[in-house]
């Protein structure tokens, strides 16, 4: 498969007080269309980081990150805005829902924010992540695990060409999060869709395709 996301001397740091703390530190990797990967590492590795800048949601201080061709942060920020909305789906450690929203509301939103709204598909999503008995429910109503396949519908909705799912069984436990890696390594590999996970769990990172350790910043595996 070609090359779908490329990510080229990537650095970005934080300061706090007067102290610059490097957080990532020259990193480059390709990511092939289809391709489920996996960044592992310890809590403040970088990885979450490094998915955020990959996703186009964080600027690096330096470096390039192309995605499908086109250079995410030479673009203006409207472009931007509208390519991750439109190719880009994502899923979160902390769900993210509108909690005055129903199930199938929250789906929807992505839609909507595109300019077209499509409830027989959002029916549809969330069927498939095994919730045809909850379209009406608040999130309240929902469990944990039962929210974070609203998520991975919301991420759906728009047809995206890449999911990224930032630590998505952080707050589940072993076995719900299980399934939740379940769900989102079949709806990637059903539909051709490229999955980028962040996780710190190396069990669940050895599902993928390939799996990358990332520590104090830089890859330490081959890409």
């Amino acid at each position: 498969m070609p090359i779908q996301l490329k990510a080229n001397d990537l650095v970005r740091s934080f300061r706090i007080a007067r102290t610059t703390i490097p957080v990532l530190r020259g990193v480059s990797l390709e990511i092939s269309g289809g391709e489920a990967v996996f960044l592992c590492g310890a809590s403040g590795a970088g990885k979450t980081t490094l998915l955020y800048t990959l996703a186009g949601l964080e600027t690096p201080e330096s470096g390039t990150v192309e995605f499908e061709g086109r250079s995410l942060y030479t673009m203006g920020s409207d472009r931007l805005t509208q390519l991750r909305n439109r190719r880009m789906g994502f899923v979160f450690q902390s769900y993210f829902l509108l909690p005055e929203l129903t199930a199938l509301e929250n789906v929807l939103v992505p839609a909507m924010i595109g300019g077209k709204s499509s409830p027989e598909k959002g029916t549809e999503l969330l069927g498939r992540v095994g919730l045809s008995e909850r379209l009406h429910h608040l999130p309240s109503e929902l469990s944990g695990g039962e929210q974070q396949r609203v998520a991975i519908a919301r991420a759906l909705i728009n047809d995206p060409a890449i999911l990224f799912a930032d630590e998505p069984t952080g707050n589940l436990d072993s076995h719900t999060g299980e399934a939740i890696v379940d769900l989102l390594l079949g709806v990637a590999r059903s539909d051709g869709r490229t999955l980028v996970v962040v996780t710190h769990d190396e069990h669940l990172a050895r599902r993928g395709d390939r799996l990358l350790r990332i520590e104090d910043g830089r890859l330490t595996r081959p890409n």
